[in-house]
């Protein structure tokens, strides 16, 4: 008997036995505990540690893209390899994705919207979502940063620590790329074919999409896990409507194009102007 070729492959069929459920969520565990759910189970651990120290909340800091080294090379490929291994988990649940949902790499990638280049993909939309997206959830998160920062539940958020070296802004756009497809493939992506494949009602995957993007946040105070709860229903909700039509890539493109502003515009802002605006 011929073999199906992997491109005709049939889809896989929800797990409707009890065996199956229990090997997906056992596998939406493991990836989530190398990954995002990691980052949230520390997260949690960091904030309590925060709340119960003698310093004032509002007089902690938090910072993001520190430096590795006082060697700019060794830095840079310190820098590198963050990314590159951060981006594993992403790698992992695509390969899942496609072992067992639709049997080849490119048609996973397809049916997450996560095809750009491939025939038939419209990258103009994606990017045009996108960007709309991030004005959306961008204005309102910096204004409800800077609320938490008044109102003392929220620590002051170093977005870039990094040396100034020439390869820095580059450094810092792929880190925000990075963030960007880690998030949005598996908070979003990857949770919601394998919560659909347990039968879940799209609003419980909305909220423990959200929820989870809240989790990996608390490390930046009680203010940012409320504000990235709200962007997590935002894009949850996107992605599963007749808009989103299950894309990632405007979630991608968003989130990037978010992050690059506040790493590079950290970076670049002079020091005096991130006093006035309590960055």
């Amino acid at each position: 008997m011929t073999a199906v070729p992997p491109a005709t492959a049939t889809a896989v069929a929800p797990a409707t036995t009890p065996s199956a459920r229990r090997r997906t969520t056992a596998e939406i565990w493991i990836v989530l505990g190398l990954s995002l759910g990691q980052s949230g189970v520390y997260a949690i651990v960091n904030i309590v540690a925060r709340l119960t120290a003698d310093t004032r909340l509002a007089d902690q800091t938090a910072t993001l893209n520190a430096s590795q080294s006082d060697r700019s090379l060794l830095d840079l490929v310190y820098q590198l390899l963050g990314i590159a291994f951060a981006l594993v988990p992403v790698a992992l649940a695509l390969y899942l994705l496609s072992g067992r949902a639709s049997a080849t790499w490119t048609g996973t990638r397809r049916r997450i919207g996560l095809d750009w280049g491939l025939d038939g993909a419209r990258p103009g939309r994606d990017v045009a979502w996108g960007f709309g997206l991030a004005a959306a959830i961008g204005v309102p998160g910096l204004a409800f940063y800077l609320l938490g920062r008044a109102l003392g539940i929220t620590v002051s958020v170093q977005a870039s620590a990094l040396n100034e070296h020439w390869w820095t802004v580059p450094v810092l756009v792929v880190a925000a790329l990075q963030n960007g497809l880690l998030e949005e493939v598996v908070a979003v992506a990857y949770l919601h074919e394998r919560t659909r494949d347990l039968g879940w009602h799209r609003a419980w995957f909305v909220v423990w999409s959200s929820l989870l993007r809240g989790s990996y946040h608390l490390y930046q105070g009680v203010g940012p896990f409320f504000g990235n709860v709200v962007m997590g229903v935002v894009f949850a909700w996107f992605y599963t409507s007749r808009w989103g039509r299950h894309r990632v890539l405007p979630l991608v493109v968003a989130h990037t194009v978010l992050d690059v502003v506040a790493f590079v515009g950290y970076a670049l802002l002079p020091q005096d102007w991130k006093d006035a605006l309590g960055l």
